[in-house]
């Protein structure tokens, strides 16, 4: 009989639905127990997606010893007191972008991994897409030569309320945080970590980000054009310019199906690359290899990476800060 990990989810919000879901299509994998503060939202999510068990607090489910690893989708404000907690009581742990509010919470949750030697990751399915992977493999085999451009946006009109995760401030909101992170990890993913950045921001009336522009500037001379946005509908797509071409991710780029090569003597060639299920099963997949193999850390995205990428976010933050009012 095949090993199988058994899962918990903490917050079960739209994603955790579509989470869910890609569980149990997954190999390898158990939907083991389900938690919200809702005992009636629990019960509900645990007969649609065939839980085994649910519960009204976090708590309980992190109590429970038959749960190998939680899935945390929780508030951006969360992640680090629930994945703290959830390391505490001795869960693996898949917590959604972004693992920390800082580098400083990301570090504290990698250093309690560690010292518990219990598997840790971000949860940026966008690493584990199968299109992404096609994009690596076009770059490292060097057809389309050396990186020297990269542009990226995301960015959606949202419906404004002061209290979601996306615009209050105590909740982690801002389109930096929430969306322009995806811009950013690919950016880092590609061309590594920048020299320089520059950053501007406009920013909404509960003081949080609600459109941000960011240019990214690397040693070899390459450039990167990111953008996040609560304003408007963007393309949503990514476009990285080699010396012999150029590749374009379609919309939406973090999670695509499509992609376009394009090089330099005319040749064209269109890539599709379907996702199972929602997307997030490549994810699943990957870290339950990584825990029936004993590791802490997913090779594909290390703790290093997800570190690397909080600093940037870090910086770009320093740049995009309004000055105080007198």
């Amino acid at each position: 009989m095949t090993k199988k990990v058994n899962w918990g989810i903490i917050g079960l919000g739209k994603i955790a639905h579509k989470f869910a879901h890609d569980l149990n299509i997954s190999e390898h994998t158990n939907l083991q127990a389900v938690a919200s503060r809702s005992a009636e939202k629990a019960e509900v999510f645990a007969n649609t997606f065939q839980a085994l068990s649910f519960y009204s607090s976090y708590q309980e489910l992190l109590n429970d010893a038959s749960v190998d690893i939680v899935y945390l989708a929780l508030p951006n404000s969360q992640h680090y007191e629930y994945g703290m907690l959830a390391l505490q009581c001795n869960k693996a742990v898949l917590c959604e972008k972004p693992l920390g509010l800082n580098p400083k919470e990301v570090l504290g949750l990698q250093a309690e991994a560690r010292r518990r030697n219990l598997f840790l990751m971000e949860g940026l399915w966008t690493r584990f897409i199968p299109a992404t992977q096609k994009v690596m493999r076009i770059i490292e085999e060097g057809i389309i030569g050396e990186v020297i451009s990269l542009k990226a946006d995301f960015g959606f009109k949202a419906l404004y309320n002061p209290n979601s995760r996306l615009f209050a401030p105590s909740l982690g909101g801002g389109s930096l945080l929430d969306i322009g992170l995806y811009p950013l990890y690919l950016s880092l993913l590609v061309l590594g970590e920048a020299d320089n950045i520059k950053g501007f921001a406009r920013f909404g009336e509960t003081g949080v980000d609600i459109q941000c522009q960011m240019i990214l500037q690397y040693s070899n001379g390459a450039l990167a054009h990111l953008e996040s946005s609560f304003e408007a509908n963007t393309p949503t797509e990514a476009f990285i310019f080699g010396t012999k071409g150029f590749i374009k991710i379609h919309s939406r780029f973090h999670h695509s199906e499509k992609l376009s090569l394009t090089l330099n003597d005319g040749t064209k060639e269109d890539f599709e690359i379907k996702c199972r299920g929602y997307g997030y099963v490549h994810e699943i997949e990957s870290v339950n290899q990584s825990i029936l193999h004993g590791l802490i850390e997913n090779q594909l995205l290390s703790h290093q990476e997800s570190l690397k990428l909080a600093q940037l976010i870090a910086r770009v933050k320093t740049e995009i800060t309004p000055p105080a009012i007198d």
